[in-house]
């Protein structure tokens, strides 16, 4: 059966984005400009190359600082929702059911270089264990900033009645991957050797845009549809362009 055929049989599959310009440690970065496009227009256009997905849907808030990004939405052609700013979880399943979605991609908007490839390979994890998540975030092998997970929208629903921990909705699938008991799971691994888990191809920083910079303006203009094979051979060739945000912490969860 193909991709297609499945998703018509069982899935509307939806890619929700969850995005604001008020980040604290660089607010705007999402529409920080790299070799002449919004990042979050480079990271629309790796997602709709993913075979899996039915539809894309930004998912932001009603401040008016985010007016910019519903703007951006509407000009490159993909839906989007507006919601709480604290209540991601509330925001990411009601995107998801403004457009029938029966099952979720979450992606956030500061991984500009998400490779369709890997979306792809979770989804059919999802689909082919029927499973109620599935990531590559639950071991880390992949880069940061290639973070996927997929479940269920009756998960979620699922999710929303049993928590309401700050926490949980700020971060929307922790509750899922928290409780094993409750949840079946499934992990995706990248197969790459060990030392290309702690490359760091997310945006939080201003070092960390640098690195996306560097990435963008090597590949992207002699082949748009890079990959993360890409990536990993520019960071063996140049490792001082993808260690500039080494020593960047990701903020913790709780």
């Amino acid at each position: 059966m193909t991709d297609a055929q499945r998703r018509d049989v069982v899935q509307r599959t939806a890619a929700i984005i969850e995005v604001r310009m008020t980040s604290t440690r660089l607010p705007g970065k999402v529409l920080r400009r790299v070799v002449g496009k919004p990042l979050l227009e480079l990271l629309i256009e790796r997602l709709r190359q993913a075979v899996t997905l039915d539809t894309i849907v930004v998912a932001t808030t009603t401040n008016a600082t985010d007016d910019v990004i519903a703007e951006l939405a509407e000009r490159i052609g993909v839906g989007c929702y507006r919601g709480s700013e604290d209540d991601v979880l509330d925001r990411v399943l009601e995107a998801a059911r403004s457009v029938s979605a029966s099952t979720i991609v979450e992606v956030t908007g500061d991984c500009p270089l998400m490779d369709p490839q890997v979306v792809d390979r979770v989804v059919r994890t999802l689909y082919e264990r029927g499973c109620d998540y599935a990531s590559n975030i639950l071991e880390r092998t992949f880069p940061r900033g290639l973070d996927v997970q997929a479940f269920k929208t009756s998960v979620l629903e699922r999710v929303a009645e049993l928590t309401q921990d700050p926490v949980d909705h700020e971060h929307v699938s922790l509750y899922i991957y928290e409780h094993p008991e409750l949840f079946s799971l499934a992990s995706v691994v990248s197969g790459l050797p060990a030392r290309h888990a702690d490359l760091r191809l997310t945006v939080d920083t201003v070092d960390d845009l640098s690195v996306i910079s560097a990435v963008f303006e090597e590949l992207y203009p002699r082949n748009p549809s890079f990959g993360l094979r890409d990536i990993v051979d520019m960071a063996d060739r140049r490792p001082d362009v993808l260690a500039q945000n080494a020593s960047v912490s990701q903020k913790p969860v709780r």
